[in-house]
């Protein structure tokens, strides 16, 4: 995906959390983001492994993945993942893992919400993540809210206000398998949600070999 990118002429990245949880190269995937995206957020899997959230909260499946990636991080890491915020609202574009209202387990999925989200905020753009599915919003001048299609190219970003989800890298819940991120292009005034494909089996194959719950490696290629 980064390669990707800057294929595309993106100058810098953003991560807006859950770098560990399901996958099998915590490690690689955290220093990764730590040390080359220019914001990073943590998200709700990445505040469990640091210790921030209880086990308990998680699903069986999420439970045994962190317990196993608290181990493979060891305390620096845990401690990098511990220095990282579900939220970065400074700058022209506000950062949230999930949604302002609640930055680490909100799920933006139904129009209320979405305004609810720009209520909050009062700037032009607003990124979320945590539901794996990219989507984008649009709060016009005339208080009109849709959701914008994310599969036909650039979006303009027109006069109002907009909250978009790039979707996921690794973890897709939408149907496709790929990596989905967004590519903002501020001067053209767009945002393309870009789907990459990667190899998924190879992934299935670490996460099998590491001993993580089979069901981790089974929904990559369906996108569930």
């Amino acid at each position: 995906m980064l390669r990707a990118a800057v294929q595309r002429g993106a100058s810098e990245w953003w991560c807006l959390g859950d770098l560990v949880g399901y996958g099998a190269h915590p490690r690689e995937t955290l220093r990764t983001c730590a040390e080359e995206a220019s914001r990073c957020l943590a998200g709700n899997h990445d505040l469990g492994a640091s210790g921030r959230i209880p086990l308990d909260v998680f699903t069986a499946n999420a439970f045994a993945a962190l317990a196993w990636t608290r181990e493979q991080l060891g305390p620096e890491g845990r401690a990098r993942l511990d220095a990282l915020e579900p939220a970065d609202p400074g700058g022209p574009v506000p950062l949230f893992h999930a949604s302002p209202r609640d930055p680490v387990w909100e799920y933006v999925l139904s129009v209320g919400q979405a305004r609810d989200a720009l209520e909050r905020v009062r700037a032009p753009l607003v990124l979320v993540g945590h539901t794996h599915v990219p989507v984008a919003w649009h709060h016009g001048e005339d208080g009109a809210m849709r959701r914008v299609g994310v599969d036909a190219g650039p979006i303009p970003l027109d006069a109002g206000r907009w909250l978009v989800n790039p979707g996921s890298v690794g973890q897709p819940r939408d149907g496709d398998a790929r990596a989905s991120w967004a590519l903002l292009d501020p001067e053209a005034g767009t945002i393309e949600v870009v789907r990459t494909p990667y190899d998924v089996a190879g992934a299935q194959g670490a996460i099998l070999a590491a001993g993580l719950p089979p069901g981790l490696a089974a929904r990559l290629s369906g996108g569930r």
